[in-house]
């Protein structure tokens, strides 16, 4: 939501008065919350009438960054900022860090004040003197590296020295001192470094590149360790938000000192989380982030993880997916704590339901559900708002007994109909449905919903992180008020960015659609992201978890995930597990012209392709015969340059054998179609081809190669994102699925099991489909061996 017209022109005025710019102001003004603590802080500190930039700049990042748990010293900041006691950004960033530990206890002047350098004057003749020594210092590589040099680095040294020190003129300073020493910049010092050299070195490529590099840069704390972001339990002591209500009040809600040592007492000061899927329907890669970042962290520290389902709408959920979910979540690799139901907890939260009603903060409703969105909309409150807690009560129990009508009442949460968070308009808690519950039977009647069951439930079960998605965080008001009027024990909240691939949907209704109405085959068609669907292509959980570790644990929520980087970290994987095998799926007959017919040679073919000689697991036998078949793509009627395939006169070295020359080429009748090529071997070996071809043959004479089907799977999705089109089903991919009935195998893939994966050498990753059968196997493409993103980097 905007700011509101009549306010929106004065907000600018004002923040255009302490210095912003106007783009800035006019994104700020975009922001509700932040244009509220800007409003507030510039109001503080006293400076409606304006001030200069440099303190306004101050004013907007104490606006945007201040410590919740600490807003009590928030005026005793402001003023040190607008007196300029505190005047650069490293001063107000140490600020920030003192009085978050300080939180709401007695601040101690002389200590904040040590800590923050006031009072504290870098002179320009001292930074002077330290830029001076550390240029002296790293000459030698400042001349070698010249303008490519880490400016950075060095402005970091000088900070290091002297820590209250003006940036800018250290800046100006170290650019003089640069040009002092390298006199002008040549376009050589623009030139980006070339790479070739290292190309053609392959084995000491990694090695080069340190050498070349003498800093290399680190990985961050947070990308060894993604849950380091995380506070421990007992720092659930600070305010979690700030709800702001429309007369003018604010709730600022934390736990009390003997909450959370109750809590802890409890809990044993472990951290508890959980991963709470409402079971309607399968789960997708997203549920994979959920599971890394739930489960994931309480491993990290020691902790426990819940599986919760979410089962407070009867009507959606099924005990196929219930078995689904908890089978999924094994799968992945993840051990729950325990697994709990929020119908476990059906009897307390109507018993706090009762006594949210008893302090006044719930009423029992005859809205309709269009009249309820109507009256949200204009913000009007129910007519039935202001009833008496008595009548209330009572009309909540005969909901309870069956006595109202289905759609005839509801308790809605009386929170504030005014507020700026649509999320605090008097949400809906119990409903009345009349539908058997899958876990909980017929015994209730009234079902929570999820705003009021998710936040007590994870209270009840005293979870230390509540974990979730960003479109959940304007629910984070309503979320820590009703566990603040019950006096409940309130977990640390943090919100994450949604995971979104390309080329695909991952909205549940969106799949239920394509599933239901047979655009796929089913929950588990491997051209979903489903994490049925994964499994059942051939990706491996180790691989799903690599790949949500990569991109991190992260608040950015705009940006959509390539599809080639999940198939990146596939191939990473199954390169050091699927072992090679030949297939050729498109057969062109070849007739080895120079070989006995009847004649069968067993050939050795590795596994792997750092086989050793003498490990004779990593070798399997390969039938080579006069009858052998080639991919009807590695034969061309005319020779190019640059093509390694085989054509008339020209040879071709079949992988694991013989060199072979075409000799002839039998056409059909329409005189264009290969139908047979004829072909001679070497059998010494001495010819030297270029092109490397994979094969299969006749296992014996007159018999065909084990036959296979195979499946090829490609982007469901023509667009990359599908979701944001208004007609997304022409988006689907027509040629997502290609089946070929009848590709040839060697031998040694007979016995492969479902769920087995091997590389088809040259063609890609391929897994053992469920629906295979003892007279035909049947393979899925997992993925290629192209390989797009791992080029770009990670």
């Amino acid at each position: 939501m905007l700011v509101k017209n009549e306010n929106h022109d004065e907000i600018l005025e004002l923040f255009l008065k302490i210095g912003l710019d106007e783009r800035t102001a006019r994104n700020t003004i975009a922001n509700n919350k932040v244009t509220a603590n800007l409003t507030a802080v510039i109001h503080e500190a006293a400076l409606t009438n304006g001030c200069d930039r440099t303190i306004g700049n101050l004013l907007y990042t104490v606006a945007t960054k201040y410590p919740a748990n600490a807003l009590v010293h928030r005026p005793n900041l402001l003023e040190y900022i607008v007196s300029s006691k505190i005047k650069t950004p490293a001063q107000l960033e140490a600020a920030f860090s003192f009085l978050s530990n300080v939180a709401s206890d007695n601040l101690q002047r002389n200590e904040f004040e040590e800590a923050c350098g006031v009072g504290v004057e870098v002179s320009v003749e001292e930074i002077t003197e330290t830029v001076n020594e550390i240029f002296e210092e790293n000459k030698a590589i400042i001349l070698e590296r010249r303008y490519r040099t880490n400016v950075g680095e060095l402005l970091g040294s000088v900070r290091k020295k002297h820590p209250w020190a003006d940036p800018k003129i250290a800046k100006q300073l170290v650019d003089a001192k640069m040009y002092e020493l390298l006199g002008e910049r040549t376009a050589a010092d623009d030139e980006k470094p070339s790479k070739k050299k290292e190309k053609k070195e392959k084995p000491t490529k990694v090695e080069n590149k340190a050498v070349a590099d003498d800093t290399p840069a680190q990985p961050s704390e947070e990308e060894l360790n993604p849950f380091s972001i995380f506070p421990a339990p007992e720092d659930n002591i600070k305010v979690h938000t700030e709800v702001f209500f429309s007369n003018g009040s604010v709730l600022r809600c934390c736990n009390t000192r003997e909450i959370l040592d109750k809590h802890l007492k409890v809990t044993g000061g472990r951290v508890f989380t959980r991963f709470p899927p409402e079971p309607n329907g399968y789960l997708h890669i997203g549920h994979a982030k959920a599971m890394f970042v739930d489960f994931g962290l309480a491993k990290e520290r020691g902790g426990c993880c819940y599986l919760r389902y979410d089962d407070t709408n009867p009507e959606a959920e099924k005990k196929e997916y219930i078995n689904h979910i908890e089978e999924i979540v094994h799968w992945m690799g993840w051990e729950p704590f325990k697994i709990t139901y929020t119908s476990d907890y059906f009897q307390e939260l109507y018993e706090l339901a009762v006594e949210l009603i008893r302090r006044g903060h719930a009423y029992v409703d005859h809205q309709t559900p269009e009249e309820i969105k109507e009256y949200r909309e204009k913000k009007m409150n129910s007519p039935w708002r202001e009833r008496p807690i008595a009548e209330s009560l009572k009309l909540f129990d005969d909901m309870k007994r069956g006595l109202i009508e289905e759609g005839k009442a509801t308790l809605r949460m009386k929170q504030d109909m005014q507020s700026d968070n649509f999320n605090m308009y008097d949400l809906i808690a119990y409903r009345i449905k009349f539908t058997p519950h899958p876990h909980a039977g017929d015994k209730w009647c009234i079902y929570p919903s999820y705003d009021y069951a998710h936040c007590i439930v994870d209270s009840l079960e005293n979870i230390t992180h509540s974990l979730c998605t960003l479109e959940f965080e304007t629910r984070r008001a309503s979320y820590y008020w009703l566990l603040h009027v019950l006096d409940l024990y309130q977990p640390y909240v943090w919100e994450y960015s949604r995971l979104n691939v390309t080329n695909t949907v991952m909205s549940k209704r969106k799949l239920n659609y394509i599933v239901t109405n047979k655009f796929v085959d089913g929950w588990d068609d491997p051209r979903l992201m489903t994490l049925a669907g994964l499994r059942r292509r051939g990706v491996t959980p180790t691989a799903i978890n690599a790949f949500v570790r990569g991109i991190g644990i992260t608040r950015s929520d705009c940006s959509m995930i390539r599809l080639d980087r999940l198939e990146y970290h596939i191939r990473e994987e199954l390169n050091k597990t699927a072992p090679r095998v030949l297939v050729v799926l498109h057969p062109l007959k070849v007739v080895i012209t120079n070989l006995e017919s009847g004649s069968v040679m067993d050939l050795d073919a590795k596994r792997w392709p750092d086989a050793q000689a003498d490990d004779t697991s990593a070798f399997y036998k390969v039938p080579f015969s006069n009858v052998v078949y080639i991919e009807r793509s590695d034969f061309r009627m005319k020779d190019s340059k640059g093509y390694y395939g085989l054509a008339p006169g020209k040879s071709a070295l079949l992988r694991y054998a013989f060199p072979i020359k075409c000799t002839d080429v039998i056409l059909a009748d329409d005189n264009e179609t290969v139908l047979e090529i004829r072909a001679e071997y070497d059998p010494s070996k001495k010819s030297k081809p270029k092109g490397v071809l994979h094969w299969v043959a006749e296992p014996s004479p007159g018999a065909d190669p084990l036959k296979l089907e195979v499946r090829l799977f490609e982007k469901l999705f023509n667009s990359e994102n599908p979701a944001e089109l208004d007609n997304w089903l022409p988006d689907l991919n027509p040629g997502s699925k290609v089946v070929i009935p009848t590709a040839y195998a060697v031998p040694v893939l007979r016995n492969a099991a479902v769920g087995d994966t091997f590389q088809f050498e040259r063609l890609g990753y391929f897994t053992v489909d469920k629906d295979s059968t003892a007279e035909k196997l049947v393979f899925n493409r997992t993925v290629t061996l192209k390989d797009t993103y791992g080029k770009g980097g990670k």
